[in-house]
């Protein structure tokens, strides 16, 4: 379980491919502190597994399953990558629920500066939006954000000067595709609807904790 609230950002020093699988070496300062062999890292939203670590770099291995929802296959050597550790029960929790299981690939269509803000496009499939609410969150390649305008093919975000700051969105141009995860408590009163259409009520979502 992640919060989305991005740690760090690291750098891919090395990518090697064996039998379908790529394993990626990422470097960083921050998040080795606490590392160990099997820790659940977020990079770029996608939950990855550490396979090894030493001082001031970790590895992580992205199979095909991943790779095809994700754009993890085109990650090059000298990228940039958002890195979060799992949640820890005494944390604080500053996003939302984030699970770091990508659910499809976005791609930005257009960028607008405002005075406070750059105004994010993403355009996305139909099953992705309808996940969707305006003033939702929504995970973009890692980054816990709020839908602040919702169309019918795509959505909007306002990245403030401290989200490009301190994550990889700053450098994301028209046409980069991006990592998308729709919010777990939305997928799931979509899945409690669909399950009980005919006898849903205010009491029984109440029921069911929400």
């Amino acid at each position: 379980m992640f919060t989305g609230i991005v740690e760090e950002i690291g750098t891919v020093k090395r990518i090697r491919t064996q039998q379908s699988v790529r394993t990626l070496d990422i470097s960083c300062q921050k998040i080795i502190e606490d590392m160990h062999i099997g820790d659940s890292i977020s990079v770029n939203g996608a939950c990855l597994t550490v396979i090894d670590f030493k001082q001031n770099q970790f590895s992580v291995q992205v199979i095909k399953g991943t790779e095809n929802k994700t754009y993890l296959a085109n990650i090059k050597e000298n990228d940039e990558v958002n890195l979060e550790r799992a949640m820890s029960g005494s944390g604080r929790f500053g996003g939302h629920f984030v699970l770091g299981h990508v659910d499809a690939k976005g791609t930005i269509i257009n960028i607008r500066e405002t005075p406070n803000s750059r105004i994010v496009s993403i355009k996305a499939s139909d099953s992705v939006i309808k996940q969707m609410v305006k003033q939702g969150s929504i995970t973009v390649d890692g980054v816990s954000l709020t839908i602040f305008d919702l169309h019918q093919h795509s959505f909007d975000i306002h990245l403030i000067p401290e989200t490009r700051r301190s994550t990889i969105l700053s450098n994301k141009k028209m046409g980069d595709e991006v990592h998308l995860e729709t919010d777990v408590l939305f997928k799931y009163v979509e899945s409690i609807v669909g399950k009980n259409k005919s006898d849903l009520s205010v009491d029984k979502l109440k029921a069911y904790g929400f």
